[in-house]
Parts: C-alpha cells; sequence; structure tokens
C-alpha cells in the first residue's frame, strides 16, 4: 500500500488493515515508521469524519457525579444552596462563570465542557 492521505471510506479501511498488519513493528524501524505515519493519517481522518460532540454540561456533571459516588449535597460548595444546585441540574438556571470556575477547580471537570452552550427549561409566567 502506497501512503497517501485518506479521502474515502475505501481508503480509510484498507489504511486499518495495514496498521494492523503492522501493530507490532518495532519503533524506529522503516515499518515502525510507516506504522506511526498511517495511525497519523487514520487519527486525522478520524477527527474530520467521525468527531465526537462534547457533552452537555448538565450531562457531564451528572456522569462526574455518579462516577466518583458524590450527591447533590457535594455539589453545593461548587454551585451554591440545595436550591441552586436543584435549578442547574433540573435547567432551570444556566451555570455562571463562577459555578463553572469553582467546578473546574473542585471536580476537575474541563472547562471546555462547561462552557459548552446547552438547553435550559423557559421560564414559567
Amino acid at each position: 500500500m502506497t501512503i497517501r492521505p485518506i479521502r474515502t471510506e475505501a481508503d480509510y479501511r484498507a489504511a486499518l488493515a495495514e496498521i494492523e498488519r503492522l501493530f507490532n513493528a518495532e519503533r524506529n524501524t522503516p515499518r515502525g515508521d510507516r506504522l506511526e505515519v498511517l495511525t497519523t493519517l487514520v487519527e486525522a481522518y478520524e477527527a474530520q469524519h467521525y468527531a465526537i460532540p462534547a457533552p452537555d454540561p448538565i450531562e457531564a456533571i451528572n456522569y462526574y457525579m455518579e462516577s466518583r459516588g458524590l450527591t447533590r449535597r457535594d455539589l453545593e460548595p461548587y454551585i451554591g444552596s440545595r436550591g441552586r444546585v436543584a435549578e442547574i441540574l433540573n435547567r432551570q438556571r444556566p451555570l455562571s462563570l463562577e459555578m463553572i470556575r469553582r467546578l473546574r477547580e473542585g471536580l476537575q471537570i474541563p472547562a471546555e465542557i462547561l462552557i459548552q452552550p446547552y438547553r435550559t427549561l423557559e421560564p414559567a409566567r
């Protein structure tokens, strides 16, 4: 297989097959260099064609809570009162910049995720 840009799904599948064939190649050898170049090309193709969108900030907070065994009460130092935590998690109020900063610092939730736009409920009238 000649190394060239991956432009089609067929090119992509061929590159994956070649990567599989070269998978155990030693670094700094011609086969290892070929594997490294093909891997870079596949990563670029996947980033362009199979990009995974950033998660919704509220879904991310819920995931972090579940994965770390946290409760809503554990969010109070980062978000505010129990009522404020409920408003945020129930999408009745958006996260403020200060809340985002505290969640990033305290829970290590990446700010890039927390600043994403997300759906909130319309206020009751």
